[in-house]
């Protein structure tokens, strides 16, 4: 798999978790799967969430979508 079709995946796959309203498992899930593909683990998206999650940034499932379609 490529590194954008693992991406992608990654995206998908926490989006869903966004759209049922469960946006600690929509971070938790982008992250746990970026961290499965060579070319994707240990991206720099993740820390940057981390603190924009704490910090109550990611608070709404819109703010959520809009920083998981974000990376890249």
């Amino acid at each position: 798999m490529t590194r954008q079709e693992h991406l992608d995946w990654c995206k998908k796959r926490a989006l869903e978790y966004c759209d049922m309203g469960d946006l600690n498992q929509a971070f938790a899930s982008m992250g746990s799967d970026l961290g499965k593909h060579l070319d994707t683990a240990n991206h720099p998206g993740i820390q940057l969430g981390m603190g924009l999650l704490m910090a109550g940034h990611l608070e709404t499932p819109e703010k959520m979508r809009k920083f998981i379609e974000g990376f890249n």
